[in-house]
């Protein structure tokens, strides 16, 4: 299988320009889609992001400089910048340069350093994966032209933007498509917005996942590459009782509990019985007997072997632990995964850097950080 060359070992930036809680309480659109959406009821505000001082200073603030340059000593070669939309563009469509403004700076900090970047598109006008937007129609985007045609549109602002330095900086299409049932619908989406980003950026690499929130059973799922810059892209909490242990924003996840790794497979089998079936993942398939590296190898092994028939880079773009789990656990679990993508190949991006519950900076992981760097 080929290689995602210069985006094997990574790190997401979440919660930078992403997920920032300025933007989880905004009222996103005033349209129909969003209409009415509030989280903890908290209406969002009118007030334009330029001219909100918070979310300005905490752009300034939350990664620095100095961020890129641990990220490039601890031996990683590229960072994963989620980017939300209203970065880019405000409500009617209207180019906002603040995003770009960010990503120039980011790109150039990255280049000192020795550093590529992928750019992803985390939200989108229309679409979110957010759980905690509880009110979303996660489905309307996908069969809604209009909603295609300003994605197209603010695809073509990035690539033209950031589409000349192919070497350094790919792009990723969309973050965590929801739902299962959108399979064929998403397929044409990507077909659609793929000669957008040609015409600008023939050279670039472009990043596209699955359904099911980007579950890596679902990579079979992805029409076959229309180039050779195709890359697939899945994301690893396997098991999610482990990983996502007391997790608020998972529905039916006990807040009282703690789950060790490894533990066997029967018990991880019966506490994901509390969770959704699409949330429960791979600990039902008859091949796996036990929690070692084979359980991820037999979990990634349908999406290594449909990429290495197509010819294409396989990535993992988000994985990791939440800040509940006990830190050797954690530092063991990321052992066996590492062991899974050295055996396929796979390039792979740890969430999060720091804080959004599983930040690898923050103090939870001080006891094990510098050994846990070595298996990422």
């Amino acid at each position: 299988m080929r290689t995602f060359d210069g985006f094997m070992k990574g790190v997401n930036l979440g919660g930078w320009i992403s997920q920032y809680d300025e933007f989880i309480k905004k009222d996103l659109a005033k349209t129909e889609l969003y209409l009415n959406v509030t989280v903890d009821g908290v209406q969002g505000e009118e007030q334009p992001i330029t001219e909100n001082k918070a979310a300005l200073e905490h752009f300034e603030t939350f990664i620095t400089e100095a961020d890129f340059e641990n990220i490039a000593k601890m031996g990683m070669d590229h960072v994963r910048i989620p980017v939300d939309y209203c970065l880019f563009e405000d409500e009617k469509g209207k180019r906002i340069e603040l995003g770009y403004d960010i990503i120039h700076k980011a790109i150039g900090w990255a280049k000192k350093y020795g550093l590529h970047v992928l750019v992803d598109m985390h939200e989108i006008f229309g679409y979110s994966f957010d759980p905690l937007k509880v009110n979303l129609d996660r489905e309307k985007f996908f069969y809604d032209e209009k909603l295609q045609a300003r994605y197209q549109n603010l695809w073509n602002e990035v690539s033209k933007e950031f589409g000349n330095d192919p070497d350094n900086i790919a792009f990723e299409l969309l973050n965590e498509v929801v739902l299962m049932d959108v399979h064929e619908a998403w397929n044409k989406v990507v077909a659609g917005v793929i000669p957008v980003i040609r015409k600008n950026a023939p050279k670039s690499w472009i990043v596209v996942g699955g359904v099911c929130y980007s579950g890596v059973h679902t990579v079979p799922l992805l029409d076959p590459p229309t180039d050779d810059r195709i890359v697939y892209n899945f994301h690893c909490y396997e098991p999610m009782v482990f990983t996502h242990q007391r997790a608020y924003w998972v529905e039916n996840m006990p807040k009282d509990w703690v789950i060790h790794y490894p533990a066997s497979l029967g018990e991880y089998r019966e506490k994901s019985k509390l969770l959704s079936q699409d949330l429960a993942g791979g600990i039902y398939s008859e091949d796996i007997q036990e929690m070692t590296p084979e359980y991820f190898m037999e979990v990634f092994k349908k999406a290594a072997d449909y990429a290495a028939e197509q010819n294409v880079p396989l990535y993992c773009g988000e994985y990791g632990v939440i800040d509940k789990a006990p830190a050797e656990d954690t530092y063991r679990w990321h052992k066996d995964v590492f062991t899974a993508f050295q055996k396929y190949g796979i390039g792979r991006a740890l969430w999060n850097y720091k804080e959004k519950d599983f930040g690898l900076m923050d103090a939870h992981l001080d006891s094990v950080r510098d050994k846990l760097v070595e298996v990422l």
